[in-house]
């Protein structure tokens, strides 16, 4: 198994993808990039802690690779958007991968060249963290309520539910082959 590490927003809408991906088998909502130890939901929502709402997902690269989790990620949230994802603004909000190791970095870079290439725009998607190929940022997860957040209080959630399954859709229209049966 294998992790990666992405920010594209709400840390709901990324968990409720990456939930529906063959070869995922957990997806773990949390907080990394800033600086406060320890950080609350509270505090991450001010943008004042430096840390991005962020998804941990283990897979399985024998049935999905690095290359194809980060092209779901990028495909499935607006890279254009600086430090914002539709009325969610702030640098909590940051298109970020958060690359373990110089490998995960290099097939970030390439990813971004190949959203960038196949979409004709410039993804403002921030590379973060690695230094001697090593994470520097450290990850913390979020408070149990919002783990699995869509398949609980998400679906009662009226930003969830204006958000979320656009998101789905958009996830088994342009990414069917990666979608769990």
């Amino acid at each position: 198994m294998q992790t990666a590490i992405v920010a594209g927003g709400c840390f709901w809408c990324t968990e409720a993808v990456f939930r529906d991906v063959v070869g995922v088998s957990a997806v773990e909502s949390g907080y990394i990039g800033g600086t406060k130890p320890n950080p609350t939901y509270k505090e991450v929502c001010t943008g004042s802690t430096g840390h991005a709402e962020a998804v941990r997902v283990t897979f399985d690269p024998a049935v999905i690779s690095l290359a194809e989790i980060y092209d779901v990620f990028l495909g499935t949230h607006d890279p254009t958007q600086l430090n914002r994802q539709g009325n969610d603004i702030g640098t909590q909000y940051r298109s970020a991968i958060f690359p373990l190791s110089d490998e995960q970095a290099a097939e970030a870079r390439a990813a971004i060249a190949r959203w960038n290439a196949e979409n004709g725009q410039q993804a403002v998607t921030t590379i973060e963290g690695l230094e001697g190929g090593v994470q520097t940022k450290e990850w913390y997860p979020a408070e149990d309520y919002h783990q699995e957040y869509w398949q609980g209080e998400g679906q009662r959630n009226p930003y969830c539910l204006a958000v979320i399954p656009p998101k789905l859709m958009k996830l088994r229209k342009s990414y069917q082959k990666y979608v769990k049966d």
